[in-house]
């Protein structure tokens, strides 16, 4: 195959050449960019030297009938436009969020700018692959879910509209590292700022928060809203989200250890822990797993989950390739099946 990405200067963009570059499907991968065309990508990353050699190309020059897949590694309210044009000619995979809010009202709330096209937003398939396989499998346009959404979701879908949970009053703790802000430097993430510090961030507003309540109203067939609190903590990498869920009556550990396992046992990516063992943000680290631990507390009958993932592979990256594959009918786990790197 010949894979486009536009967008590659980002973490996320070097992120997908990392592994598609160990995809056995893969012949070539081109790199795109609207503002630093005609510049070798392994000037920006070194660490590419010798091994990835391409130069970013001008997106107005591309021919993406030639491409099979085209991946979008871009800002808000542009993959919007990108997406139409390209669709028209091949695969195309989003990594942005401007196609995974359904109501076009909902984005421009959230993301406070001017909504991709209805039709658009029908189009595309939300890129949950763990539980929505058949329709990413269908699709040309695939709109790949956020770094939150995909540690949270993870960890709640199992038990939602299972009569397990109360879905009314959900309450969301997420951290994560600073690569989840980008590579572009800012007062919020530089090391003078970050280093020994531990800070929340965008209370009530984060722009995720529709994306999970989507989500987890389709599965439930009620419209709920949920608590989210994003932090940033001083790493690179990684999310560890802890979610916290009143139980129903009479509802027991049992019960919610069979849901886990009945959602994951067949999942390559998705490793569910007995009770009370919790993950840690190192043990997926550069891996497209997702690691999930539970607890009952019977004495206030809530339920706790903890889930993490790396940001920038099962967050971001690796979860494209691992719905690239679906849509073209290859090995899931082809060019993502690493291990995590540790310590």
């Amino acid at each position: 195959m010949n894979i486009a990405i536009i967008g590659a200067t980002g973490y996320g963009g070097v992120e997908l050449i990392r592994m598609l570059a160990q995809h056995r499907g893969v012949k070539q991968i081109d790199v795109y960019s609207s503002s630093k065309h005609n510049t070798m990508l392994s000037d920006m990353y070194p660490h590419m030297k010798d091994l990835y050699n391409e130069i970013l190309q001008p997106l107005e020059a591309a021919d993406w009938s030639a491409y099979e897949v085209v991946f979008l590694s871009t800002p808000p309210g542009i993959s919007a436009d990108w997406s139409e044009t390209i669709a028209k000619h091949t695969k195309v995979i989003d990594l942005s969020g401007d196609l995974r809010l359904k109501n076009s009202a909902t984005y421009e709330d959230w993301y406070q700018r001017e909504s991709a096209p209805e039709t658009l937003l029908k189009e595309a398939v939300y890129g949950l692959t763990e539980w929505n396989r058949n329709e990413v499998a269908g699709t040309s346009l695939l709109s790949n879910p956020g770094c939150y959404p995909t540690a949270v979701l993870l960890g709640l879908l199992p038990l939602a509209g299972k009569a397990a949970i109360d879905p009314s009053n959900i309450i969301i703790d997420a951290k994560t590292g600073t690569t989840g802000a980008g590579r572009t430097p800012s007062a919020v993430t530089h090391f003078s700022e970050m280093d020994g510090n531990f800070k929340i961030y965008k209370v009530n507003e984060h722009k995720h928060t529709p994306e999970i309540e989507q989500a987890l109203d389709m599965r439930t067939g009620e419209n709920h809203p949920v608590t989210f609190s994003p932090h940033l903590v001083p790493m690179t990498r990684g999310i560890l989200a802890t979610m916290y869920v009143p139980l129903t009556s009479g509802t027991k550990s049992g019960h919610i250890e069979e849901l886990f396992h009945q959602a994951y046992d067949k999942e390559p990516f998705v490793r569910v822990r007995r009770e009370k063992a919790f993950p840690a943000t190192k043990e997926v680290y550069g891996s497209n797993f997702c690691d999930i631990g539970w607890t009952v507390d019977e004495r206030t009958s809530r339920l706790t989950v903890v889930s993490v993932i790396d940001n920038l592979v099962k967050g971001a990256s690796g979860q494209a390739i691992q719905n690239m594959n679906v849509m073209l009918g290859a090995d899931e786990k082809e060019g993502i099946s690493q291990l995590p790197v540790y310590p």
